[in-house]
């Protein structure tokens, strides 16, 4: 794989964690006899995406029950071929676990290391090479770590030589700082009680830095080594559901709730200046599909109205595509991502449809859509000239295709 044609992939919603790739030229026709696919392999149930660094693929799944136990596994596949190169296993007893299939969250590569978490709060460093234990915690039961309804999701965030986890630690610590080689826990903040779905959301503001930490009961922004909350405005949504990250442009930090809607909230250069600019609870309701931000426009997977665009600082729908982009229903599902400086994107559906779109201002344009495997969830990977993807059977890798 050219690593010139395009950056690996090596955390979750790509190398900057927003949703953007650098990669190659895709064709806007799709070839004839439809995406080449290069490699498939076996693989077990589970909601983690997909991560590629090196000519590694990395992701996470739980083998049945009846001939492994109850385990979680680290699985990595060679890049070019498939073939499975090492897996790391450990005992995780889900229990009473909605949704319990499997783990949620991406790895995150730094470096040679693999960082991960397990539904239930297993929380580890490996070598990538070999996949060799570095260290290993039960964050749930070693930090007082409240379990969310649907296991814990949020991917660790490696930030200023320090792994951020999103685990709500009681009495205090909805974010907790590990150290890279040992695992030790180095400092926490925020006490909103209980955990959300996503990792926190680092940014500079006024000279600072802080966190944007999105949980059950309120939106924050926290200091960065721990400390007082520097603000926080009141959210508390159904049934826990704050699964997206949050985003920020304009000054502007934006949270896109399933039940309760979004919050736009406007953010000052003092530490506290913190104030709700607008919310809607009806017509913007994200659930698990993060929303792209492109020249002052937002585009959400809203689970009434389909793909919607909006406007960052007001709030004011344009359009939506009316389920076009993937079918409506209880609890649609696209991953979004930048692929190109012209609004091009790339989305993984969760009909299994890798769909090649344009986003603009005025409208939804579709290049083309192709199957490229079952039902997911799960969040896919673009490295290379590459597109990986997965679900409860498989792991599969496809070429995109370029334009000459």
């Amino acid at each position: 794989m050219n690593s010139l044609l395009g950056e690996d992939w090596s955390r979750w919603r790509g190398p900057r964690g927003d949703g953007s790739w650098n990669g190659p030229k895709i064709s806007q026709k799709l070839p004839e006899n439809g995406l080449k696919r290069v490699w498939k392999s076996p693989l077990n149930p589970g909601y983690s995406g997909i991560t590629v660094k090196e000519n590694r693929v990395y992701t996470m799944d739980r083998p049945p029950v009846e001939k492994s136990g109850e385990t979680e596994r680290v699985l990595c596949f060679n890049a070019l071929d498939g073939s499975l190169l090492w897996e790391f296993g450990y005992p995780a007893e889900y229990g009473n676990l909605s949704y319990g299939k499997g783990p949620r969250a991406s790895l995150t590569i730094q470096e040679e290391r693999v960082f991960g978490i397990g539904a239930m709060g297993h929380t580890f460093c490996l070598n990538a090479k070999d996949g060799k234990k570095v260290w290993f915690r039960d964050l749930l039961s070693e930090e007082n770590a409240t379990k969310p309804i649907w296991g814990f999701s949020g991917a660790p965030e490696v930030f200023e030589g320090e792994l951020l986890m999103h685990v709500g630690a009681r009495p205090s610590g909805s974010i907790l700082a590990l150290d890279l080689d040992t695992g030790r826990t180095k400092w926490r903040v925020g006490s909103d009680k209980k955990a959300g779905y996503a990792p926190p959301l680092p940014i500079l503001r006024g000279g600072r830095q802080e966190l944007i930490c999105w949980g059950p009961n309120r939106i924050m922004g926290l200091p960065v080594g721990g400390g007082k909350t520097l603000w926080q405005i009141p959210y508390e949504v159904k049934y826990g559901v704050s699964i997206t990250k949050p985003i920020y442009h304009d000054g502007i930090a934006l949270v896109c709730g399933y039940w309760d809607g979004s919050r736009a909230i406007r953010l000052g250069k003092d530490p506290g200046d913190a104030k709700l600019l607008w919310k809607d609870e009806d017509k913007l309701c994200g659930l698990m599909s993060q929303p792209l931000y492109k020249e002052g426009l937002c585009y959400l997977l809203d689970r009434r109205n389909g793909l919607t665009c909006f406007e960052l600082k007001s709030g004011r729908i344009l359009w939506t595509d009316d389920h076009q982009l993937t079918a409506a229903g209880r609890n649609p599902q696209a991953s979004l991502v930048w692929a190109g400086k012209e609004g091009d994107v790339l989305s993984l559906n969760a009909e299994g449809e890798l769909v090649y779109l344009n986003l603009s201002k005025t409208g939804y344009s579709e290049h083309w859509r192709e199957q490229v495997t079952g039902k997911t969830w799960a969040h896919p990977a673009y490295a290379g000239s590459r597109f990986y993807a997965r679900s409860d059977r498989e792991l599969v890798c496809y070429e995109l295709p370029l334009s000459e």
